[in-house]
C-alpha cells in the first residue's frame, strides 16, 4: 500500500473513532448507602439529579437485574401513578442511552429535551429481568432527559451512556477534514510522480 493512502486512512480511522472514545459511562456502583440502599447525590457524574426521584441499589433484588457491577438505580415508590424521572445534563450533550432491566408487565422510554423543547422520543423498551440496553434514537445534542415508565419503581437503570456534543464533530466539519485530507493526498501525490 502506497504510503499516501495508509497515512490517509489511518487520518481517517482516527477522526472516524474520535467521537466513540470519550463516551461517558455512569454505572452507579461507587454510590453505597446503609442497607444497600442511597440517594443519586444530585451532582452525580457531573449531571443534575436533584428532580429525578432515582435512587441506587446494590443489593440483588429479581427481576431488578444490573447490566454491570451492583449499582443501578430505580425510582421511589409515590402514590398517584406513573413515575417521569428527569435528568438534566450541564451543558449540550449526546445522550445514547442505558441498560433496563424489571418487571416483564412494564415499560420504559425516554423523551429528549433541548432548549425546554422536546427534540425526539426513543421507542418503548419491554422489561424483563435480563437486562437490555434502550437507545436513545437521537444523535442531537440534548440538555434534559426524561426517563418514563408505566409503573412506579418498576425497573432498574444501569451504564447510562452520554458524552459531551463539544467532543463530537458536526457531520459538516468531520466532511470537510474528509476532503482536506482528500486533497492533500491527492496533491502529495501528484507532486511525488
Amino acid at each position: 500500500m502506497h504510503p499516501i493512502v495508509r497515512s490517509f486512512a489511518l487520518s481517517a480511522a482516527i477522526a472516524l473513532c474520535a467521537p466513540f472514545a470519550s463516551a461517558t459511562v455512569l454505572n452507579f456502583d461507587d454510590i453505597i448507602g446503609p442497607d444497600d440502599y442511597a440517594a443519586v447525590p444530585a451532582g452525580y457524574g457531573g449531571l443534575d439529579w436533584s428532580n429525578s426521584g432515582f435512587s441506587v441499589i446494590t443489593s440483588e433484588s429479581w427481576p431488578f437485574t444490573a447490566h454491570s457491577g451492583q449499582g443501578r438505580v430505580t425510582t421511589d415508590w409515590i402514590d398517584g401513578g406513573p413515575v417521569d424521572s428527569t435528568i438534566r445534563f450541564l451543558g449540550p450533550t449526546v445522550f445514547e442511552g442505558a441498560w433496563f432491566a424489571g418487571y416483564a408487565d412494564s415499560s420504559v422510554h425516554f423523551d429528549l429535551y433541548a432548549g425546554g423543547r422536546l427534540v425526539a422520543s426513543s421507542a418503548s423498551l419491554q422489561l424483563s429481568a435480563s437486562p437490555a440496553f434502550l437507545d436513545a434514537g437521537w444523535d442531537g445534542a440534548v440538555d434534559t432527559v426524561v426517563v418514563s415508565s408505566g409503573f412506579q419503581a418498576s425497573y432498574v437503570m444501569d451504564d447510562l451512556r452520554f458524552e459531551s456534543a463539544a467532543e463530537v464533530p458536526e457531520p459538516g466539519a468531520l466532511a470537510l477534514v474528509l476532503a482536506g485530507l482528500g486533497l492533500g493526498g491527492a496533491v502529495r501525490l501528484r507532486r511525488s510522480r
